[in-house]
């Protein structure tokens, strides 16, 4: 089979970027993330389900009126024009609907073209590839390179990049027997194995889009998702998620066969197959018909739908077009510099949620442009297997989301408690050098310095046994995005000589935007942009902070049938706003500081970001698993607490018996709790003591009066997806919490009682 680079033609329409006297831009800059586990499983609750954007786009974006700023200003080079208007001092208007049939910057309509962001030089300017090109493209170099990699039972089973392809494109002929059309989707739910990738790419190469649908959906929100793409065909994992769809199939007009990955049907139903049968419907097909379908695809027209939450309205549907998936592809691959697989072969394993953009982006389209190797965890990893899994493949890359890295710093600490005497001296010995040591490395700013003796000796005794451990032994690239991660944890994992890369992006940026690199990392900070990017930052305060904006290949095409919502996301000029706010140092990192939807406003006018106080009171109280800041609209703040508890091995729902760390906690006060239930609404006097007095020095810190907490509750339960307050990624959805507490938060504003402040604590209930 001939390749052929898809270069730029009169159909595929390219763009530059908008250019000022001062454009802000900070460009380049990546990292991998992957992260570091126990040697006892990782309980991290939940399956995913409905999942929000990578940097989280959780509702409509109102952007704020004003200016765009930048950290660094990029002159426009002599000659040069821009074929878009300059940035205004207020934010452009919206972009409006072109009147020529010519290709906009964006669509809302999943048969059109878009333009493409392209540059004259430099990785934007690499020519367009579909799906089936960068595919071709693999096979050619490493096509019996190993691809996916599986257990059957005690079995490892392994299919090549030539067997992936073929199996991709008889799945793509077993889809058009089906009857998919141009434009309409393939509905996929379940989790993540050799079949979900086949079946993704399969709909992408017969002309339909991909779509991922959460495990942890509803009927109703599955019905949701099939009905907007026009779903003809739907693929389930098992008999479970099968039920959900049986339920809706008559409310969708467009479906026309479903189609079981896992297990043995349990019952014969018109146009329902196994996935042998539904294999089988397109081996002897021609290639003809399927080949002209590929020849037709163009790089900028939509492939994959990425729902986002919905957390405050329906789920809107991401499109991203081929050129947006394979040039991710290859910018982040060169940022976080990936090796071919002819020099050495990178691995990952599968296991968050291939319905979330991160997912797919590392575990199918990066690791196939580089030829690694996809592993697939068990169904059960986020209950309990995945360290299993990691110390088997042992990856040299891998993602975790905060809530893992978070589970698996838990575990590690509940184990080292357990540990003798000496064990536990040598373990704080060496995290203190381990700490200190990279801390120091980050202050050099890439710089060789000398390391200290101690630091090799930590790192023989301690280190490298924990990293076996964790089954990250040959990991040099340990990511975390999604959500934000708290200091304490980064610093516990660097402490241990494992830094976690931070990423950020977003469901409408393909995935990642900026990402951490070992020479270019500072606490805290999610990194520079990948190449080929930039950041403005719109409407920044007197401290630098301002609104993130996007720009890049990697921008999304629109909102399918969307178009207000499409325009609010994109002003007129294409800069994508992300509803994050942000600030570069002086350096050009980029630090998160809050998101413009999660702003507390109080009744005094004063505006609250509030993750880092929220933050805070969990690295001041280490019993404390989640918290949730009030005050929108309110006289003074309070805030809802959970407890660190068990989690069910099968639900992943919170259960009331305290975590072993929080048991040790307790403890260490003289409380003999042993559940949440001892603990909640102040009947631990000890517990409840020892909860204001972090909080009270939380308060000490605090910038101003109007920062301060002043009251407080543990509720009777921990967060977690199935309850709804935690999205897929485990990032807390506030909306959704404001409602299901409404009652206790209204009591806290009740004209009752003077609010508690440091010197007046009111007592427990």
């Amino acid at each position: 089979m001939q390749l052929t680079l898809c270069e730029p033609t009169p159909e595929t329409v390219v763009m530059e970027p908008p250019r000022a006297d001062s454009v802000l831009e900070s460009s380049c800059g990546a990292g991998d993330s992957a992260a570091s586990l126990d040697d006892v499983a990782v309980d991290t609750a939940n399956e995913s389900s409905e999942e929000e954007s990578t940097g989280e786009r959780e509702e409509e974006i109102g952007a704020p009126n004003g200016v765009t700023s930048s950290t660094k200003t990029t002159e426009v080079p002599a000659g040069q024009t821009s074929n878009t208007q300059t940035v205004n001092a207020q934010r452009p208007n919206s972009l409006s609907v072109p009147a020529a049939a010519e290709p906009s910057l964006w669509t809302s309509q999943g048969d059109a073209e878009v333009k493409l962001r392209m540059e004259d030089s430099g990785l934007a300017a690499e020519p367009p590839l579909t799906i089936n090109q960068m595919f071709t493209s693999a096979v050619e170099r490493f096509g019996d390179y190993t691809a996916l990699s599986w257990k059957e039972g005690e079995q490892q089973k392994s299919l090549n990049y030539k067997d992936y392809y073929q199996d991709c494109r008889t799945a793509a002929k077993s889809f058009l027997k089906l009857g998919l059309q141009r434009y309409h989707g393939v509905g996929i739910l379940g989790f993540n194995s050799v079949e979900w990738f086949v079946a993704d790419i399969g709909a992408i190469l017969a002309g339909g889009f991909a779509v991922g649908i959460y495990t942890t959906n509803s009927a109703e929100a599955c019905h949701y998702v099939a009905e907007n793409c026009k779903a003809n065909v739907i693929v389930v994992e098992n008999h479970k998620q099968l039920q959900k769809i049986l339920q809706i199939e008559d409310k969708l007009p467009h479906l026309k066969a479903i189609i079981q990955y896992k297990d043995a049907l349990k019952e014969k139903r018109p146009n329902l197959y196994t996935w042998a049968e539904f294999m089988e419907l397109g081996r002897d097909e021609p290639d003809a018909p399927l080949d002209a379908i590929i020849s037709s695809q163009k790089p900028n027209q939509c492939c994959t739908l990425i729902y986002t939450s919905g957390t405050t309205g329906q789920p809107k549907g991401v499109m991203l077009s081929h050129d947006n998936l394979t040039w991710t592809a290859l910018s982040t691959s060169r940022h976080v510099r990936l090796t071919d697989a002819t020099q050495a072969q990178e691995s990952v394993v599968s296991y968050l949620p291939l319905s979330h953009i991160a997912a797919q982006m590392v575990d199918i389209w990066v690791t196939m442009k580089v030829g690694g190797a996809t592993y697939f965890a068990q169904p059960d990893a986020l209950k309990g297997s995945l360290v299993n899994t990691l110390k088997e493949v042992r990856p040299t890359a891998f993602m975790g989301v905060p809530r893992v890295w978070e589970k698996m710093q838990e575990k590690m600490k509940s184990v080292g408690a357990k540990s003798s005497t000496v064990r536990r001296k040598v373990a704080a010995w060496a995290k203190d050098v381990g700490l200190q040591t990279n801390l120091s490395k980050l202050t050099q700013n890439g710089a060789v310095g000398r390391t200290p003796f101690s630091y090799h000796i930590a790192r023989k005794l301690v280190f490298k046994k924990v990293r076996k451990a964790l089954g990250l032994d040959r990991c040099n690239k340990c990511y975390t995005g999604a959500a934000p991660i708290t200091k304490d944890t980064l610093e516990f994992f660097l402490s241990l000589d494992i830094p976690l890369y931070e990423l950020y992006g977003m469901s409408e940026s393909t995935g990642p935007h900026t990402v951490s690199l070992p020479d270019a990392f500072k606490l805290t900070s999610c990194g520079k942009e990948i190449p080929g990017c930039k950041t403005k930052l719109h409407n920044p305060d007197e401290e630098g902070n301002g609104e993130i904006c996007f720009w890049g290949r990697h921008v999304f095409m629109g909102y399918l049938n969307m178009p207000e919502k499409t325009e609010e996301a994109l002003d007129a000029e294409g800069w994508l706003h992300s509803g994050d706010l942000g600030k570069h140092d002086e350096s050009g990192f980029l630090f998160i500081t809050g998101r413009i939807k999660e702003l507390i406003i109080t009744a005094g006018g004063e505006n609250i970001p509030p993750v880092p106080i929220e933050d805070a009171v969990k690295e001041a109280v280490p019993l404390i698993s989640n918290a949730m800041l009030i005050g929108d609209k309110r006289k003074f703040l309070s805030m809802l607490l959970t407890i660190k508890c068990q989690v069910n091995p099968e639900t992943g729902d919170p259960e009331d018996e305290l975590s072993p760390e929080a048991v040790e906690f307790c403890r260490r006060l003289g409380s003999n709790a042993t559940r949440v239930s001892d603990i909640a609404g102040g009947k631990d006097r000890a517990i409840h003591t020892a909860i204001q007095e972090g909080i009270n020095r939380v308060n000490q810190n605090a910038t101003s009066n109007a920062q301060r907490i002043q009251k407080w509750i543990v509720l009777d339960q921990d967060f977690s997806v199935g309850g709804g307050e935690l999205g897929p990624t485990m990032k807390l959805k506030r909306p959704v919490v404001l409602k299901m507490y409404k009652e206790q938060i209204e009591n806290f504003y009740k004209e009752l009682a003077t609010p508690t402040t440091p010197d007046n604590p009111l007592p427990p209930k």
